[in-house]
């Protein structure tokens, strides 16, 4: 039995119970170098629409998106919710996005003494101010809560004043009610990296008044990469006993069906070197001429830890297929940077992205610290097969479960 997906766009993805995959997009940080997975999303969403009809959104296939920082913000562009319950931007609309509002969020500062200022604004407080970025997102995503995205979301910050990660998770929301917050508040919090961006206070309220306050800095400090988080989240609704799961088992690896996606790194010689880090400062570590050595260490470590781990374990357990990650390892110059905000770098990320999808599907090597090639299939081909996975799974989905089933939406031939 097959179902056609004509006018089938307004029904929600059923849950992993009726199928036989679990999905999960992940997108990473890095600032303006969003243009990348932006680039890669579209492309996916392009190959879904020739299964399933113009109408298919990259939330209608996906029970968890989950990003950092930029990725957060990419989360919520493509999770909330427009007038027509529909998601509020097309995987498309991403590049444009940016393209627009990156030389709002970070202006360039073209004075002759730029670098001084640079310096003293290392010292004095961050690089930018926020309040565009700030009042972009407040307009974009009004009043949006996280318990009103249209799939699982998971977007992770870090609380300063707790020191430890707080994880807004559309999961956790219905246990802890005190985490639904405004998702403009969590994707400015998630993106406020440190030296770059400030810190972003706001407070939420319990069913009695009581108030809770968030201290929260970029959720790159505590995973950059957040494909394993989102594992983590499902992992443990698995064991929580939901319904949504039955009667999949926690450590149920071959159900997992997952696309992470980068947004580029410095390429294999890196910026810095030994010799020039021994001499490094405070200062130094906090802005040097290639941005801020510290955020990249924290950056990269992270997603790079995380591709090692899941590409061994689905490799071991023989699921490669399973697992896609696409990332660019071969960055320089300004197209590494995470806010140098020029139009013509900002388009030169943007044909990086679409150049990434000709490469082969690569995995990370410790070794080098590079990436190297899986086999000779390419992204875009790559991300070809799993559109028809994910097709196949929301159909089947749909088969089998009641909702799906009775709808009068539904054609079975």
């Amino acid at each position: 039995m097959m179902i056609s997906m004509e006018r089938t766009s307004s029904l929600p993805l059923q849950p992993p119970t009726y199928g036989n995959l679990i999905t999960i997009l992940s997108i990473d940080g890095g600032g303006i170098r969003g243009l990348i997975p932006g680039t890669i999303l579209a492309f996916l969403e392009s190959e879904l629409q020739k299964l399933d009809g113009e109408d298919a959104r990259i939330a209608d296939y996906f029970d968890v998106i989950a990003g950092t920082s930029t990725g957060g913000l990419v989360t919520a562009m493509l999770t909330t919710p427009d007038e027509n319950d529909r998601p509020l931007f097309a995987a498309k609309d991403i590049k444009d996005f940016y393209l627009n509002n990156c030389p709002k969020i970070f202006p360039q500062d073209s004075c002759p003494f730029a670098p001084a200022t640079k310096m003293i604004k290392a010292v004095t407080g961050p690089k930018y101010d926020g309040k565009y970025l700030h009042m972009l997102v407040k307009e974009k995503l009004g009043n949006t809560r996280l318990n009103q995205t249209l799939t699982n979301v998971v977007i992770p910050t870090f609380d300063i004043k707790r020191l430890q990660p707080t994880i807004f998770s559309s999961y956790e929301v219905k246990k802890t009610p005190t985490i639904n917050a405004l998702l403009s508040d969590i994707c400015i919090s998630t993106s406020a990296a440190p030296t770059y961006l400030p810190a972003h206070y706001f407070e939420t309220q319990d069913s009695t008044g009581k108030p809770r306050e968030f201290n929260l800095i970029d959720g790159g400090v505590a995973a950059n990469n957040p494909t394993l988080l989102a594992m983590g989240e499902v992992t443990k609704e698995i064991m929580g006993g939901s319904s949504d799961f039955f009667p999949i088992k926690p450590m149920d690896y071959g159900r997992f069906l997952v696309i992470s996606l980068g947004t580029g790194s410095q390429k294999v010689e890196g910026k810095y070197g030994a010799s020039e880090a021994a001499k490094w400062g405070v200062l130094d570590w906090l802005s040097s001429s290639g941005g801020s050595p510290l955020v990249d260490v924290f950056m990269h470590v992270s997603a790079d830890m995380v591709d090692f781990h899941l590409s061994a374990v689905f490799q071991a357990l023989h699921l490669e297929a399973n697992y896609l990650r696409i990332q660019d390892d071969n960055l320089s110059g300004a197209v590494a940077s995470v806010d140098i905000a020029t139009k013509k770098n900002l388009n030169d990320l943007a044909r990086t992205g679409e150049a990434l999808l000709k490469k082969p599907v690569s995995k990370v090597d410790l070794d080098t610290g590079g990436c190297k090639a899986c086999n000779t299939e390419t992204n875009e081909e790559a991300l070809g097969r799993f559109a028809k996975k994910l097709s196949c799974e929301r159909r089947l989905r749909l088969a089998r479960s009641p909702h799906g089933h009775n709808s009068a939406s539904l054609k079975q031939f």
